[in-house]
């Protein structure tokens, strides 16, 4: 992986063309480019999505300045305001889809202690650091028969049954955008510098294409998108995880292209909520932290999303912001799934996103298999693991062990890669169908599988998850385990179970 800190130079440019803005110059007709299958590329084991790592403060989890505080209900403006001044503390106006407040403390304060000083107080029902949130997925590096990950779980006789949903039904991606629009956008690149002290220059003004996935898009597919990281309605993928995590989901299937989806009829809200390299590189008016993804998971609830992709994910103390969002959602008939971590060989660290599945009935979080129908070897263990599905292991099978999507041509995305002599501005216009692994991968899996059971009926939550679990194919030790939880999804099962004889 990468690991860097990003600088920010002076300039004498125009407003418009400084950092933190961006500008669509024009919606283009020009036909993506499509390079094929990406079978045999080596792993690209510098890439990540993990913007968290690339922050001015060095490696910190979580942002400066700023906490997250919910107050009381009924807790007056006054005592408010005391309490926070006793932290050196201040309110910031209000934000959108948030039932707790963002505030502003000194740069130089320890958040972490602010908050534990204030989650203390009788008036405040909790308070924590802004804590950064990451895309939860070993990238790696196309076509149906080669997708062993769809005849593991039985989807084909389960499609027999529900073929792929209808657009009644929409899945909300919480991610890092998608490939549904084709753009021109300008970008003021700013110069950054790895640890290790090498330096990659500003790349100016850029103007950087972008093209709907060839194999994802269609009439009135995409609905609603919202982008919490730029703060507007245009959710640009500038790294792929979204993008090949939304595929799994919906991608057009039994259309001679390309690679089948689960619930390949549904509509797809594109929510982002996680930064990526180039959106950190262009200066990003806000970082995926806990807070900007509780507000996007409250944004897809109320837009009408019925369940909820979350590859996302991140270590470190308790998440309740995200938490109480995720009860929100629920509570409106969201079904919520999350990935449920990826860090089995780095101490088994606990996926702060995924802890608390099981305390709330209609979320669940999803561990990883790979085409030995055996824990992936990075697939977290835990008690609050509930179901598995296919995420991929590409170290026990090779290349071709992971979950097989369409994505960008990460050629032309990673040019940092190449160091400061072949760093260029990237494209978003040229894709390629390329092996993924990770819980991230399989959490869209049991995401696909809630849109069936949901057209089929199922509308709450709770139901679906209660389904979900009643007819998974045990793994592992007899009944559920820290591995696989229940076991492995079964839609074919849960289809005919609610009475459907196919």
């Amino acid at each position: 992986m990468i690991a860097a800190s990003l600088w920010l130079t002076t300039s004498a440019q125009q407003p418009e063309d400084a950092p933190g803005r961006r500008t669509i110059l024009s919606d283009i007709s020009a036909p993506a480019i499509d390079r094929g299958l990406r079978e045999h590329d080596a792993p690209i084991e510098a890439r990540t999505a993990d913007s968290g790592r690339l922050t001015s403060a060095g490696h910190e989890p979580f942002l400066r300045g700023s906490l997250i505080v919910k107050f009381r209900a009924g807790t007056s403006a006054a005592a408010r305001t005391a309490m926070l001044g006793r932290v050196n503390g201040a309110e910031t106006r209000a934000l959108p889809y948030a039932d707790f407040d963002v505030v502003t403390i000194g740069e130089r304060a320890d958040p972490e202690a602010v908050a534990r000083a204030l989650d203390a107080q009788p008036d405040v029902e909790y308070a924590q650091a802004r804590y950064r949130v990451h895309a939860s997925f070993v990238p790696n590096d196309p076509l149906y028969s080669r997708q062993w990950n769809l005849p593991a779980i039985d989807m084909e006789r389960a499609w027999d049954i529900n073929p792929g949903a209808t657009n009644a039904v929409t899945v909300a991606v919480l991610d890092t955008g998608a490939a549904y629009r084709s753009s021109v956008v300008r970008f003021t690149g700013a110069a950054w510098a790895l640890d290790d002290g090498v330096r990659f220059p500003a790349l100016g003004p850029v103007d950087v294409p972008f093209a709907a996935a060839p194999d994802l898009g269609g009439p009135d597919r995409f609905v609603s998108p919202r982008d919490f990281i730029w703060n507007d309605t245009t959710p640009f993928d500038l790294d792929g995880h979204g993008t090949h995590v939304a595929g799994t989901v919906g991608e057009l299937t039994n259309n001679n292209l390309g690679v089948a989806g689960m619930a390949f009829n549904v509509r797809i809200m594109p929510v982002k909520v996680i930064d990526s390299l180039w959106d950190a590189i262009f200066s990003r008016p806000f970082a995926g932290t806990d807070d900007v993804v509780a507000r996007g998971i409250r944004y897809a609830a109320d837009n009408g999303a019925k369940v909820l992709n979350m590859s996302i994910g991140r270590n470190g103390p308790p998440a309740p912001v995200v938490q109480a969002a995720i009860s929100y959602a629920v509570g409106l008939g969201t079904f919520v799934v999350v990935a449920g971590g990826n860090e089995f060989q780095s101490g088994n660290p606990i996926e702060q996103i995924a802890e608390f599945a099981p305390r709330i009935d209609g979320m669940v979080a999803v561990a990883s298999i790979g085409p030995d129908r055996r824990r992936a070897f990075y697939s977290t263990t835990a008690p609050y693991i509930e179901l598995a599905a296919p995420g991929g292991d590409q170290q026990s099978v090779g290349s071709t062990g992971g979950i097989l999507q369409q994505s960008f041509d990460l050629d032309l995305v990673d040019t940092f890669l190449r160091g400061p002599a072949g760093y260029r501005a990237p494209r978003f216009d040229s894709f390629a169908y390329q092996y993924f692994q990770g819980t991230s991968m399989a959490a869209p899996h049991v995401a696909g599988f809630a849109a069936l059971l949901m057209q089929q009926g199922i509308t709450s939550p709770a139901a679906i998850e209660a389904a979900m679990k009643q007819y998974a194919t045990d793994l592992g030790t007899p009944g559920r385990d820290d591995e696989y939880g229940y076991g492995l999804i079964n839609p074919r099962a849960a289809l005919r179970g609610m009475g459907l004889a196919k």
